[in-house]
């Protein structure tokens, strides 16, 4: 048997619907910044990637990273506009109309006596039928 992988816990950043929520409002971002205090921060909280949600050391690491392969992957994947509610629920099947998903009772009753009615006329008591 080999050896037991574990799942390695890296620091998660902000989710995608987040960063945008950032680069809509100047409110919501800092809001965000505000929340950790400046001495915690690298770089005292100085150089931010706003698309990433990362912090840096310096001004130069900041730079760099924006030429670098996660900042472009990061800024492919926010191209695209997020899903709204509405359109998670409707990818699950949720208020979504369908159409019809058969026959209605009425149409159905009405098939039901018209088919009565075929009985009956097949025994030759003269009464005639329209067929669907």
């Amino acid at each position: 048997m080999g050896p037991i992988r574990r799942i390695k816990t890296k620091q998660r950043t902000r989710d995608l619907d987040q960063v945008h929520a950032d680069l809509r409002s100047s409110k919501h971002l800092t809001q965000h910044k505000t929340a950790k205090p400046a001495e915690d921060l690298p770089g005292l909280g100085r150089f931010y990637c706003v698309e990433c949600a990362k912090w840096f050391e310096s001004e130069n690491n900041l730079v760099h990273h924006r030429y670098g392969k996660n900042h472009k992957r990061r800024l492919r994947a926010l191209r695209a506009e997020p899903y709204s509610q509405e359109e998670a629920e409707a990818a699950v099947g949720l208020r979504t109309d369908n159409g019809t998903r058969g026959k209605t009772a009425a149409v159905a009753e009405d098939e039901l006596a018209a088919m009565k009615i075929e009985g009956e006329g097949s025994r030759g008591k003269g009464v005639k039928t329209l067929k669907v």
